[in-house]
């Protein structure tokens, strides 16, 4: 392999070898589906529902980014959404087509690293990542921003449910700088309201605030320790 560096990108696959988890890591983690993980039960994120009972998200176009096991996908498509959903996890993808075929649902579930999503000819109404922001590293954040930019419709939505700074769920309280001093994202970045605010400068706040705790009767997925926001694009 040339491990010279002629250009950013080359700068970029270099430091993704050193800090990012291969797909081989995510279908490990994915593999075992009977693990006490939050993320897998079959409910959707209640920020999420909330969006659409509210009529803040109507029907459209839908990404999601790191869907896992599908559970928020299913939701979407359930209420008449039109759902593209990428995962780098070939596991995680065969357990929610399982799911989404069981309710008889199109989706249409890519297998790719979201970096390498050709979204030439897609633009969508909403976007939307429960829990795949937190494990980008810092180098790749502004790419992650510009898939954001270049996928969404002008006045479309962005969501997010990610790490809380120091939450009982992860959520490392490390600078950038020290992500690459320790070569370790330590579990995944954690994030406060207003650093998320400043990450997504591009977009308008919707709102921003603590995923709220739910109970299993009422078959969603919440925790305190998670924080959430939605954003909207300009017309402009």
């Amino acid at each position: 392999m040339d491990e010279t560096i002629y250009n950013h990108e080359d700068l970029f696959e270099m430091l993704d070898s050193l800090l990012k988890e291969p797909a081989e890591f995510w279908d490990d983690f994915f593999a075992d589906r009977n693990k006490s993980v939050p993320i897998f039960v079959n409910a959707p994120d209640e920020n999420l529902v909330s969006y659409v009972k509210s009529g803040a998200i109507t029907g459209g176009k839908v990404l999601e980014l790191g869907c896992g096991p599908g559970r928020n996908a299913i939701y979407l498509a359930e209420n008449g959404f039109e759902v593209d959903a990428v995962d780098v996890s070939k596991t995680s993808l065969e357990w929610a087509k399982e799911r989404a075929d069981k309710r008889k649902l199109s989706i249409n579930f890519l297998h790719q690293n979201i970096f390498d999503f050709d979204n030439k000819q897609r633009k969508y109404d909403f976007i939307y990542d429960s829990g795949c922001f937190h494990h980008i590293a810092p180098h790749r954040r502004m790419s992650y921003i510009n898939v954001i930019d270049q996928s969404l419709k002008k006045e479309g939505y962005f969501g997010i449910t990610c790490f809380l700074k120091g939450g009982k769920l992860g959520g490392s309280e490390i600078s950038d700088w020290e992500v690459y001093r320790r070569r370790s994202l330590m579990g995944g970045l954690g994030y406060t309201k207003e650093r998320l605010k400043d990450v997504f400068h591009l977009l308008e706040p919707i709102e921003i605030r603590n995923m709220k705790d739910t109970f299993p009767n009422e078959k969603l997925f919440g925790s305190s320790e998670l924080l959430t926001g939605l954003f909207r694009k300009s017309s402009l």
